[in-house]
Parts: C-alpha cells; structure tokens; sequence
C-alpha cells in the first residue's frame, strides 16, 4: 500500500494530522507492508524571514485579524497539538520560506531518511525554534538523523531537488489538494485534513480489504485431487 501525504512544515495541522496517522498506523495490521512518501506543499512560496516580527504577527497579516486575536488561535492550536502529544512553542517559532526544508526532505528520500526527516523538520520548527530554512541549520538537522552533514550544505547551496518541489505542487492541484495535509492512498482514496484516528484506521482498514480480498466459501465440495496423489 502506498500512501502519498502533501504538507509543509509552517502548517501546524500537518504535524497534528501526521501524528494522528501515525497512531492509526501503530495498530494497523498491514503497517509493515505500507510505504510513506511525503510530498512538498508549500502553503506561501513568497514567504521570507523577516527578523522580529511573530508568527502571531505574520498569522494576523493573513487572516486581517487584531495580533490579540492571531494569538488566540495560535493558543488554541497548541492545545490540540498537546492531544496527541505535541509542544507547540509558537513564541519561538522562526518565519520563514520552506523551499530549503522540502528540498532538503527530496534529498533525504533518495537516501531513505524521509520519515525521519520530516518529523526532525516538524519538531525543529514547531518545538525547538530552529530556523528551517537556513542552510547551516537544516544541515546540522540532516546530520542528527544519520545524513552527510557536509553533503547535505553542499546540495543546499544549490538549487537541487528545487524542480522536484515544484512537481509535487503541480501533482497536488491535480489530485484535487487545495489545502494540507492531504493524504492519497494507493492513488485512489484521498483524505483531506488532520482527521481523527479513527478515520485514518477505517481508510487503512478499506484499502488493505481490497488490496488482499478474502476468497469467500460457499460450503460445497465435488471431485478433486489432494497433494498426497488421492482424486476423488
């Protein structure tokens, strides 16, 4: 089973939406034969750090709302991150565009490090503080999960994996993926938004059913043979 999850890393409901999928992965039981690719949205391309200014500040501006108020929300947001086990430090958070960071999780794929990667990214940025785009940062990330620290720098100085970005916002419009997470299993089922668990167990559940159908019995039985050679 392959499952496809667009996301970025500024948007707090994919890290929630990812945990919340991870929990009905723990107790499905096909997890093991279930391959993960994360795909890159980026939810405002323009995006640039601007020393100073909050993500209270910057989520006021795009919703033209009081700061007060972008506060509030944020609130509310790390109560539901604490749900499923998340901190969310929205004081500390870094603004700033996420192209470094998903070109930095194309690389991580090519040398099998993309879960791991995605969820370093997630924890540095929401948790942590980390800036997520600065190069040096983001190398010294890769490096704790088991990357190159000097070839991941090197790559990044670079515009590498910056067209593999790009096709995933295209593949995202045309899987119908207007906001994220997303998640597409086995090409087919799409499921839209950090959904309960339960949801994310029933989608797994369904796919798995028509991926190994049981072979139904219909209590009859005629003339056959037997491995052991008897026909009757």
């Amino acid at each position: 089973m392959k499952i496809e999850i667009w996301s970025d890393i500024v948007c707090p409901f994919c890290y929630i939406g990812k945990r919340k999928f991870e929990n009905a992965l723990a107790s499905f039981d096909g997890k093991d034969r279930v391959e993960i690719e994360w795909r890159s949205f980026q939810l405002d391309p323009s995006m640039e750090n601007i020393p100073g200014k909050s993500v209270h500040a910057y989520l006021a501006e795009r919703k033209g709302c009081s700061l007060e108020e972008a506060t509030q929300m944020n609130d509310m947001m790390s109560n539901m991150a604490k749900e499923v086990g998340l901190e969310y430090n929205f004081d500390i958070a870094v603004i700033n565009n996420t192209l470094n960071a998903h070109r930095l999780l194309h690389f991580a794929k090519t040398k099998g490090k993309q879960s791991e990667m995605k969820e370093r990214l997630f924890h540095a940025y929401y948790t942590e503080g980390k800036n997520v785009s600065d190069t040096e940062s983001l190398s010294l990330l890769a490096a704790e999960i088991g990357l190159d620290e000097s070839e991941v720098n090197a790559i990044l100085q670079t515009d590498a994996f910056t067209n593999e970005v790009e096709l995933d916002q295209y593949y995202a419009q045309q899987v119908g993926a207007r906001g994220v997470p997303f998640f597409v299993f086995n090409n087919k089922y799409a499921v839209s938004g950090a959904q309960p668990t339960a949801v994310f167990k029933e989608v797994l559940e369904k796919v798995w059913e028509e991926e190994s159908p049981s072979i139904q019995s219909t209590n009859t039985t005629g003339a056959a043979c037997t491995p052991d050679g008897h026909c009757d």
